[in-house]
């Protein structure tokens, strides 16, 4: 039983984190620029993973994955563990790390780490759920990590109306947005067509995952601070573990539970650096979180699948 866990959980983890630690690599010797890299991450984020995300919701039966109380739960459970660490924060010195903090200790990279670990344990199941909560915390993290950066910031001036349609027009919540349809009549495109979509589809966990260790600042870990190693511990376990034990109580199990892990772990996202130096924030802890949680996640995440696959809870 052990052992056959430990493969388990390593066919989930290994490749996703070798393929981070391969792009960390190919950095190191000069086979990808930072340029690739920008222009990558854009045909990812624009292209590639909303035709991801929205092949899976489209061939899945929408009433399966669903679960309005789920949506509930999840974003009710992230608001709370945003107000922790609001309090938690108030015992910085820095103003400018407060923000910082807190957005490091919740805003979670769901979107590549957390799809790509999804697909490897679950599937197209894992991923259609996995997309479903993506949609609805995309919007919350933005909303709740411009809180966070303006709570303990001079200047004012947010510009709300800006980001609510900077958001509304994200291509994952329109990826959601346009397979629901598909989902509920069980529509199908063409033959053409989906092949095409299919082959785009492929390219995006391999090349997100890369992109996500070449833009891995190794050099950060030198300004590790305690915030720092604060807002890693909160993301990676002291939060999950009440989030996931509350989930449990509620009679998740299975899929849902296990997704709902890989959600609540996630290492930090790398969006966190630019908007914490966007607003004006420290942007080398921020830097500083995204490669600890990054780095560290490597190791909870696969302990937190081993653990919950031994006790068979998913």
């Amino acid at each position: 039983m052990f052992w056959s866990t430990l493969v388990f959980t390593l066919e989930v983890t290994a490749p996703v984190f070798l393929l981070v630690f391969l792009g960390l690599f190919l950095v190191r010797i000069g086979l990808l620029t930072d340029e690739f890299n920008r222009v990558a991450s854009r045909l990812v984020f624009t292209v590639t993973l909303p035709l991801l995300v929205f092949l899976s919701l489209s061939k899945t039966n929408f009433h399966e994955v669903f679960l309005p109380e789920l949506l509930v739960y999840v974003a009710g459970v992230t608001l709370l563990g945003f107000f922790w660490l609001v309090w938690r924060a108030r015992r910085l010195q820095d103003p400018a790390d407060r923000g910082v903090f807190v957005q490091g200790g919740f805003r979670g990279n769901l979107g590549i780490l957390g799809l790509a670990l999804a697909a490897n344990q679950y599937g197209e199941p894992g991923v259609a759920l996995a997309s479903l909560l993506l949609a609805l915390l995309i919007v919350e993290y933005n909303l709740l990590s411009v809180v966070a950066l303006s709570l303990w910031r001079e200047e004012a001036g947010i510009n709300w109306l800006r980001m609510l349609m900077d958001m509304l027009r994200n291509p994952l919540i329109l990826a959601v947005c346009l397979a629901l349809p598909f989902s509920l009549w069980e529509l199908e495109l063409p033959s053409v067509l989906l092949k095409t979509a299919d082959y785009l589809a492929s390219m995006t966990l391999p090349l997100a995952l890369l992109c996500i260790g070449a833009a891995l600042n190794l050099k950060a870990l030198k300004a590790t601070s305690q915030a720092a190693l604060a807002s890693t511990a909160y993301k990676l376990v002291l939060l999950p573990l009440p989030m996931l034990a509350g989930a449990w109580l509620l009679g998740y199990e299975g899929l849902t539970l296990g997704v709902l892990f890989l959600v609540f772990s996630c290492p930090t996202a790398a969006a966190s650096y630019v908007m914490a130096r966007a607003m004006g924030g420290n942007a080398a802890l921020a830097a500083n979180i995204v490669a600890l949680t990054t780095l560290l996640g490597t190791l909870s995440i696969s302990l937190g699948v081993f653990v919950l696959h031994f006790i068979g809870l998913s």
